[in-house]
């Protein structure tokens, strides 16, 4: 499964994002806390270089707790803060403020020996498409400013957002980057939205999501479809779960395609449970 998606726009919000960098204080590097590594732009350390970032692991109540919290320690020993957040409701926000207070403290104390007055904190906020920048920009915000959508690709601009007396956004839009060396990344971010489903072949997807579950939450593919473990050849286990949810086309046949996109769809809507896809012990 050979997965590429690099669109016109995020070539331009790129150059864009290297050009406003001198606008703001820190960077806020959002990412998917199910895939906390995979959903991370390696372009982004050759754009952001030496200036400040506050990581936020947002989607945190979609992924599995224990895996969460050992990427923070993860992240922080790397000397990068980090936070967990769920934009959705709100929870966790409160700690971005002070998160990103904690990590300027030191320019913040400069400016206040040179005689000068601390204003907002003026941040950009980058990451991956649909990871949830603008949802979580709108909860900042207490009201909607930015767009939101749950399809990757939906903000293709640059604006300003004034979230209270303490904290200016600069949204962008979402920015893969051109090649994925490991493919694994990209099966990752697809099999959780992050690339259009339209490039996509679901068969593919969903065999992959299968295969890691078996892997990682053999329990929870017991729970879900009632089945100890994959069959050889697969189809044995597409036939098995088409026949659990009577998925089956006009003369009787199991639709295969709406075994795919139901796998998929499970994974994604948390049928399955609190899912990570990446594991620390893999990348120490």
């Amino acid at each position: 499964m050979t997965i590429q998606w690099f669109p016109g726009h995020m070539a331009k919000a790129r150059r864009q994002v290297t050009e406003n960098l001198k606008l703001v204080d820190i960077v806020f590097e959002l990412i998917d806390a199910r895939l906390p590594m995979s959903s991370r732009n390696p372009m982004l350390d050759d754009i952001i270089h030496q200036k400040k970032r506050l990581l936020i692991l947002n989607k945190a109540d979609m992924a599995d707790e224990t895996q969460t919290k050992r990427w923070i320690q993860f992240f922080e020993e790397k000397g990068h803060k980090a936070v967990a957040v769920n934009s959705l409701d709100s929870k966790g926000l409160k700690r971005v403020t002070k998160a990103a207070e904690d990590v300027l403290a030191e320019k913040w104390d400069r400016m206040r020996k040179k005689g000068l007055k601390p204003r907002a904190i003026r941040a950009m906020i980058v990451g991956i498409p649909n990871v949830g920048k603008s949802t979580m920009i709108n909860r900042l915000a207490k009201k909607n400013i930015a767009r939101t959508g749950n399809m990757p690709g939906v903000t293709k601009s640059q604006q300003w957002i004034k979230v209270g007396k303490e904290l200016e956004l600069l949204d962008t839009p979402g920015i893969l980057w051109p090649k994925f060396e490991d493919q694994r990344v990209g099966a990752k971010l697809a099999v959780t939205g992050a690339i259009k489903d339209a490039i996509m072949n679901m068969d593919d997807l969903a065999i992959f999501g299968l295969n890691f579950l078996e892997t990682y939450y053999p329990q929870r593919l017991h729970e879900r479809y009632q089945i100890e473990g994959l069959t050889d050849p697969i189809v044995g286990t597409f036939d098995h779960i088409g026949k659990l949810r009577n998925i089956k086309m006009s003369g009787g046949d199991i639709d295969y395609s709406m075994v795919s996109e139901l796998i998929v769809r499970d994974i994604r809507n948390e049928h399955l449970g609190k899912l990570t896809f990446d594991f620390v012990e893999d990348y120490e």
